[in-house]
Parts: structure tokens; C-alpha cells; sequence
């Protein structure tokens, strides 16, 4: 078990990455505080992981509001003292090109894929500085790498992430505090399922093969830290 002992805080946990990582964090022996919009999903993974053993406790959380991040890691810090992981897995998309884009999908991408990873990090990092230990993982995208016609308000999002998250990473560095970025593939979640035109689903990653690389960032020893992972399809970029 090389997350025993450990809790971990996974947004977008209901579905797709985030609840893959949420299960391969718990598989390996962490409590998980599961965060996410909706109810019903969340109650549906919690109730995985409590089937399989693992102890966990489920919070809707949006990640738009700071005040609602500030209740689950107040809450979570209450419960179980401590926040040793962190993932930002809480994601948004849409596609469409710069001069047929939605300002309004502009928005909710920056909302939930930059802003809500920011947010998330400042509620967590106080209690990890204390303790000078802690793990952030921010599921970023191949955008920041390659450039995909139709993904400018994603990609900017993404960029976002990357870059601030490097700066984060830095400024942790004395405080015994690690941050990392998957930079994935296409991975094949619901997030497809309302998409035209998506990629051949068998041909993406799995989102446990996203998860692994979740759990290998987040089990290494204190001595090491993995903080930019390109994660993509055998086949390449679809």
C-alpha cells in the first residue's frame, strides 16, 4: 500500500480521470475526499470505493467558487487532519473555431480548467506548507504541445494550467510541497459523449492509464519529483 496513511483530494471525481484516479489512489491505501458537482455521481463512486474497502467521504463541491473549495478542504482538514494529494481533475470542453467559439464556453473553460485548479491549490496549500509535505497533480492536455485547430478557449485554459503550475512548483520547492502535470492525450470519458466528430474511441487512452501516472507522481518518495508528464496515445496525437 504506498498511499497508506495518506488523503487525497480529487476534483471531478465523479466521472472519467477523476474518478479513475480517486480509484487507483484508494486501491493503494489513501483516503479520498471525492469532490464534484453532481450528487448522484459522486454517491455512485463513493459507494465503489466503500465496496472495495477503501474509506472515503464525498463532497459536492464546485469548483467555480472558492467558498465551496474552502468547505471541502476545511471539512476534509476537520475529519482527517491532513491533506497529503491533491488532483485537479475537474474539466470542461468545447470545440469550435476562434470565429465560431461561444464567449460563454470561454468562460466556463477558464472557470473550471484554470481558475477552479487555482482555487483548489490555495485551499489546500496552507496545510501542506505546515507540514512541509504534499503532492499536487493537475490533469493538463497535449494542447500545451500541439496545436489542435477548433481547441483555442481549451488549449488557452490548458496553457494556463502549464504555466501556472510551474510557477507553483517553484515557489513550493523550499516548502517540501511537489506539483506536476499530465499533459494527456485524447482519453476516452464521457466527455467525448456529446462531442461530433470526436476520435475513434478505441484509440484513446483509458483513463486508468491516466490514473497510473496520477499514482506513480503521487507514490514517490520524498527525495523525488515528477512534474511534467506527456501521456499520449501508441498511435500518437488524434
Amino acid at each position: 500500500m504506498r498511499l497508506e496513511g495518506r488523503v487525497a483530494v480529487v476534483t471531478g471525481a465523479g466521472r472519467g480521470i477523476g474518478r479513475a484516479i480517486a480509484l487507483a489512489l484508494a486501491r493503494e491505501g489513501a483516503r479520498v475526499a471525492l469532490a464534484a458537482r453532481s450528487n448522484a455521481e459522486l454517491a455512485a463512486v463513493a459507494h465503489e470505493l466503500g465496496q472495495a474497502g477503501a474509506t472515503t467521504v464525498a463532497v459536492p463541491t464546485d469548483v467555480r467558487q472558492e467558498a465551496s473549495l474552502e468547505a471541502l478542504v476545511g471539512r476534509i482538514l476537520g475529519e482527517w487532519q491532513q491533506v497529503d494529494v491533491l488532483v485537479n481533475a475537474a474539466g470542461v470542453a468545447a470545440f469550435a473555431p476562434v470565429t465560431d467559439s461561444k464567449l460563454d464556453d470561454w468562460d466556463q473553460m477558464l472557470a473550471v480548467n484554470l481558475r477552479g485548479a487555482v482555487l483548489a491549490c490555495r485551499a489546500v496549500l496552507p496545510a501542506m506548507i505546515a507540514r512541509k509535505q504534499g503532492t499536487i497533480i493537475s490533469v493538463g492536455s497535449v494542447v500545451t504541445s500541439r496545436a489542435l485547430p477548433g481547441s483555442a478557449a481549451y488549449t488557452a485554459s490548458k496553457y494556463g494550467l502549464l504555466g501556472f503550475s510551474r510557477v507553483l512548483a517553484e515557489e513550493m520547492r523550499p516548502h517540501g510541497v511537489r506539483v506536476g502535470v499530465i499533459s494527456a492525450g485524447a482519453t476516452d470519458t464521457p466527455l467525448w459523449d456529446a462531442m461530433p466528430g470526436a476520435p475513434p474511441r478505441e484509440r484513446m487512452l483509458r483513463a486508468d492509464q491516466v490514473a497510473e501516472a496520477a499514482l506513480l507522481m503521487a507514490a514517490l518518495g520524498p527525495n523525488a519529483t515528477l512534474e511534467e508528464v506527456s501521456l499520449l496515445p501508441a498511435g500518437g496525437i488524434l
